[in-house]
């Protein structure tokens, strides 16, 4: 008998793990036990000196995304760079179908290509360090780079698959399987390193993540 080889291995029990997790979200319902916190919308425009513009997000877009709190925004502090662009999308329930959908299913969708992939730190305002995605993008000859995590009850991680294993951990414990997606996109000028685009990042970052326990509770 032909055995499965490892990645294929891998793949089938992803599969059967996120089955499970559906089974039994679907099965377990019930209002949850959610804190108070603010809407997206109310996060501030100008943060240091940083200004930013609300995109309004297209219909169709909501409607895969489903129900839940999102927030697309793009940011500058001078006109001589690029924008940071800022997604949030806040799940309050993930019971009854509408559920974080990974970037790395995403972007490949509206055509853009990971060529570079890596985990990098980043440090929150508690002088804690958090695990993120990074991505280097690519559709013809442009250029983003992409950072973006899962963040729920003040947990932050940067695998779909760990973010999937404590939202059932917290369902059965909390009574909760409210979580979020947090995403920076900056496009890379011609000749710009990596590097460059990450700190332009990161000077957002450390504005946005003081305040992000009031629109992702913990």
């Amino acid at each position: 008998m032909k055995s499965l080889s490892p990645v294929r291995a891998s793949f089938w029990i992803v599969v059967a793990m996120l089955l499970g997790v559906t089974v039994f979200l679907r099965t377990r319902s019930g209002a949850e036990d959610l804190p108070p916190r603010s809407e997206l919308s109310v996060l501030p425009l100008t943060l240091g000196e940083w200004q930013g513009r609300q995109f309004l997000i297209a219909d169709d877009i909501r409607k895969i995304l489903g129900e839940g709190d999102f927030m697309q925004r793009s940011y500058r502090r001078s006109a001589d760079e690029p924008y940071v662009e800022l997604f949030i999308a806040y799940f309050p329930t993930q019971r009854t179908g509408s559920t974080i959908h990974s970037p790395k299913n995403c972007l490949p969708g509206a055509g853009w290509v990971p060529v570079e992939s890596s985990q990098i730190s980043l440090q929150r305002p508690d002088g804690t360090i958090i695990h993120v995605n990074r991505y280097v993008i690519q559709k013809g000859l442009s250029r983003q780079l992409v950072t973006y995590w899962y963040q729920s009850h003040g947990r932050v991680v940067a695998s779909e698959y760990w973010a999937k294993f404590y939202m059932v951990a917290d369902a059965i414990k909390l009574n909760r399987t409210d979580g979020a997606l947090v995403r920076f996109i900056t496009y890379l000028p011609q000749g710009e390193s990596v590097e460059t685009a990450q700190a332009r990042i990161g000077a957002l970052a450390k504005h946005v993540l003081p305040l992000l326990d009031q629109y992702i509770p913990r």
